[in-house]
């Protein structure tokens, strides 16, 4: 699944494909699920004329301005793309929905799985006001980090995942973080000290940032892994240190890496360093 460092790595593409400005001039859905519930007419009379005025990324959703009155959040979850092409390019099997431009390009969103979301709104804080901090802002702090872990006191890799919790980590990320921070997916927040919420709040930011600066993670060759909006893949999976690592050299201690399950989800650490 597309977490922070991909989504931000999309927002850019988009940004660098010079699409604010324009204005959409109709859509093409495939698949009326992908707009949250909204019938496929409703939707494009709600975006027909409007210009994209600007995009920006709010933990996991795509933020796209649309001037007067609306605002249109993608979410990718497991296997949304976005990409920007000519309309007389060739369409691709698992398009679901796309955006015609003015300028004949359009904006086209690939989900092999079908859970990907798109939600017009008129209040995006609706949506969004519900989720935790940003992780790379600087209003991300220790004191603020700290503050969360204690009042719920709950297992660190369940939490972490919590978008209500914190924005914008996923399982990539939450696995990396963990490990530079010598923490065990399963110990409880209310238990860390002042030192270890330092720890943590610096891995989490180095992680992200770094996987912000590979342009994201993919993790295998199919089109069901993350692909930038120009169809590249992400640098960050060579920088990984333990997630889908199992079995080899952990590279700080040399201990042999494993692979457990927590609250469902795959989960990858070093037994040495992340002692429970």
């Amino acid at each position: 699944m597309p977490e922070l460092p991909e989504v931000e790595t999309v927002v850019r593409g988009l940004l660098e494909a010079d699409v604010c400005g324009h204005r959409i001039r109709g859509v093409r859905v495939s698949w009326e699920r992908t707009l949250s519930g909204l019938a496929v007419d409703a939707f494009a009379a709600g975006v027909r004329d409007h210009r994209i005025e600007a995009i920006e990324r709010r933990a996991k959703y795509i933020v796209m301005r649309l001037e007067p009155s609306c605002w249109l959040l993608i979410h990718l979850r497991m296997t949304g793309s976005l990409s920007v092409k000519s309309a007389a390019e060739p369409r691709e099997a698992a398009e679901r929905a796309s955006l015609i431009l003015d300028d004949g390009r359009e904006i086209r969103f690939r989900d092999t799985r079908k859970f990907g979301r798109w939600t017009l709104t008129g209040d995006p804080d609706a949506v969004l006001g519900r989720l935790g901090p940003e992780p790379l802002s600087d209003d991300f702090t220790v004191a603020v980090l700290r503050l969360a872990l204690q009042a719920h006191n709950r297992m660190l890799k369940p939490l972490l995942l919590d978008q209500h919790v914190l924005a914008g980590l996923g399982n990539i990320y939450v696995d990396e973080a963990l490990w530079e921070a010598r923490l065990h997916p399963c110990r409880l927040s209310g238990s860390l000290t002042a030192a270890e919420c330092r720890r943590l709040h610096t891995a989490i930011r180095r992680v992200l940032q770094r996987g912000v600066d590979g342009m994201g993670t993919t993790l295998g060759s199919g089109m069901t892994n993350f692909y930038s909006v120009a169809g590249r893949r992400g640098r960050n999976q060579d920088a990984l240190n333990v997630f889908r690592r199992h079995g080899e050299a952990c590279p700080r201690c040399k201990e042999t890496l494993e692979r457990i399950v927590v609250a469902q989800r795959s989960t990858h650490l070093c037994p040495h360093c992340q002692k429970p």
